[in-house]
């Protein structure tokens, strides 16, 4: 199919907040829809598409039956490896890097992590632990995950340099100003959340990161139900840059969202990220930013 290609010195991403009502009777099923959307991203013009955290909850039609609870986080990431070489093999087809959302990792001794892979289509495989886990994660009768490694990966790509930050990170100012030496282009936020609340936070979150670090930032969340009644998802897509008049002066590029429900595979939002024209501001043009302000001179009194 013919692209359109994104404007000099811009990247332009594709954020699928898939619909979690969908039901994949088995990893080729998904892999095909997972195909038509690189398709559609690549003719749109878009060099990355991402995906929302616990895309592998989106597997579980193919579950066996009887699945409990406690199992689940085992068997998606044996889905999971089962799956990664052949997401790797679609990116790298449609030349189009994947976000492909985030997924339980095994780490050893019977331990899990929830890790986030970019696949980019030079065959490099990045994944990203969540650092800080929310307590349905951390629930011993339930999911129990373990923390990441505590390390951000910044990833190199096209002359940029990309984090990505799973859901709850992006609501840290702690993680952030660990990064605001890094130099980082784009901050992508794959996120899980239950109720409008939950993906005002993440959303609200990634904003102040985009002014805090003069960089932009991309959400991008699941719709409905996830294969078992007990996890319903509130979300949708969003996208923001600093405050400067040059981006518009808002911070908001767009935000898509939020819904309980969806129809098809859920909504496709393409956002055109200007990040040289932002690298230009974070380089001295920006109105006031102050750079990588460190508050380690600063104290605190109690009067």
């Amino acid at each position: 199919r013919e692209r359109t290609v994104s404007p000099p010195g811009s990247l332009t991403v594709a954020l699928w907040a898939l619909n979690m009502d969908q039901r994949f009777a088995e990893p080729g099923d998904w892999l095909a829809q997972l195909d038509r959307r690189l398709d559609e991203s690549r003719a749109a013009g878009a060099s990355l598409l991402a995906l929302p955290e616990y895309t592998s909850a989106a597997w579980w039609g193919w579950a066996p039956v009887g699945t409990t609870p406690e199992r689940e986080v085992a068997w998606m990431a044996g889905a999971a490896d089962a799956l990664l070489a052949a997401m790797a093999g679609l990116a790298a087809l449609h030349e189009v890097a994947l976000l492909a959302g985030s997924m339980p990792a095994a780490v050893g001794d019977g331990t899990y992590r929830n890790r986030a892979w970019l696949l980019l289509p030079d065959g490099r495989r990045v994944g990203q632990d969540k650092l800080c886990l929310t307590p349905a994660e951390r629930d011993p009768a339930s999911w129990r995950l373990e923390p990441g490694d505590g390390v951000v990966r910044v990833v190199g790509w096209r002359g940029l340099r990309i984090a990505t930050l799973v859901c709850l990170d992006i609501e840290l100012p702690a993680l952030a100003a660990r990064l605001a030496h890094e130099q980082v282009d784009l901050i992508l936020v794959p996120s899980q959340t239950a109720r409008r609340a939950g993906f005002a936070r993440v959303t609200t979150c990634a904003k102040a990161r985009a002014v805090e670090l003069m960089c932009a930032t991309c959400v991008v969340g699941c719709i409905g139900r996830a294969g078992v009644e007990r996890f319903p998802n509130v979300g949708g897509a969003a996208a923001y840059l600093p405050c400067e008049r040059e981006l518009g002066s808002t911070g908001l590029l767009i935000e898509d969202g939020p819904y309980d429900g969806a129809d098809g595979p859920g909504p496709l939002t393409l956002v055109h990220l200007p990040l040289g024209l932002i690298r230009e501001l974070r380089d001295g043009a920006a109105e006031v930013w102050p750079g990588a302000w460190t508050a380690a001179h600063v104290g605190v009194e109690t009067v």
